[in-house]
């Protein structure tokens, strides 16, 4: 179960460092992707961008 919450830890940090530079490749900004504002915090749904970055993982990894 430590190894698990490692992984995960280590998945939420990288996704960390590259969400600048996603977002200025235009992901986050697909229709789909919903940002709104509720008791004075902006609160982001990325399901578009969520679904084409599992897509292109699994197709990576069906290369590899």
């Amino acid at each position: 179960m430590i190894r698990w919450m490692i992984v995960i830890f280590l998945a939420l940090l990288l996704i960390s460092w590259f969400t600048p530079l996603l977002h200025k490749l235009g992901f986050g900004k697909l229709p789909g992707d919903f940002r709104f504002k509720v008791f004075g915090r902006e609160w982001f749904l990325p399901i578009t961008t969520t679904i084409l970055l599992s897509f292109l993982a699994s197709l990576i990894s069906q290369l590899i």
